[in-house]
């Protein structure tokens, strides 16, 4: 049996599947998206022999059997149920991708990624980077070397797509913030954003200004902006103000002037 806050699996004699509650994305598996109170049984899945059951909240659910087969359904806007696409899937599909000749073992899913053990050791995991999806079609090669970013930055990044969290100070997400632009990783982005709002202090304000306006984070560069007007007389007497770009510098006292910091 998986639980969570709106839905219910309940897996019969390891043969039958059964579900109830909210259908968000199709997550129930049943074909359409209505919801029910009451137990109905998942089709396709009759007579497949289940051995782990795993629940995301983005939601959806993935499913594994004794014959190491994966079937996957519900809300897929990460590309969470491996099967190449963004099209979320109302009933069970067999999973194909890179899994078609592994004998897997045991399934866990995160609120946008899938992560499936075979009976190797080996793990593979799905979850949507349009940037590296492009570059492995492009190329025939077993090893990418990639250098536009630091270690430190590549590291958290692998850990968001398998956590869908980041873990980095506040100092140290500006590159993550490059990283997330680049990739055109809208979550990602908007993480790191609040990440970095919370390391703000007068030293680095007009340094993080600069990054938000840099790579076009609005959000990010509204919040240091009014921290600065906030703390105007400590901002501009710091080397990161000295050091200022002209042209922000000038859109910057421009927009200051409009907000009202230089009135009597």
């Amino acid at each position: 049996m998986a639980l969570s806050i709106d839905n219910v699996f309940l897996v019969a004699r390891c043969i039958e599947v059964f579900a109830l509650g909210t259908n968000c994305s199709g997550c129930l598996g049943l074909g359409d998206l209505q919801s029910t109170i009451e137990p109905r049984r998942i089709d396709v899945l009759c007579g497949k022999k289940i051995v782990s059951l795993s629940y995301g909240t983005g939601p959806h659910v993935v499913i594994t059997t004794t014959d190491g087969e994966v079937f996957a359904w519900g809300h897929n806007g990460y590309s969470q149920l491996g099967n190449g696409t963004t099209n979320h899937g109302l009933t069970p599909a067999l999973v194909s991708t890179n899994l078609l000749s592994k004998r897997v073992t045991e399934v866990a899913c995160g609120s946008h990624h899938t992560i499936a053990l075979t009976i190797d050791g080996e793990v593979a995991c799905h979850q949507l980077c349009e940037h590296f999806r492009a570059l492995l079609n492009e190329t025939d090669e077993d090893a990418i070397e990639i250098h536009q970013f630091s270690y430190l930055v590549y590291r958290a990044f692998l850990e968001y797509l398998y956590t869908d969290t980041i873990n980095l100070p506040p100092e140290d997400a500006v590159g993550l913030l490059d990283l997330a632009t680049y990739y055109r990783e809208t979550r990602l982005k908007r993480l790191c954003q609040e990440t970095i709002k919370r390391g703000i202090t007068e030293e680095n304000a007009i340094t993080l200004l600069s990054a938000a306006v840099k790579y076009e984070a609005r959000d990010l560069e509204e919040f240091c902006f009014k921290f600065c007007v906030n703390h105007l007389t400590a901002v501009t007497q710091t080397q990161a103000f000295a050091d200022m770009d002209h042209d922000l510098l000038k859109n910057f006292i421009s927009k200051a002037s409009r907000y009202g910091a230089f009135k009597n």
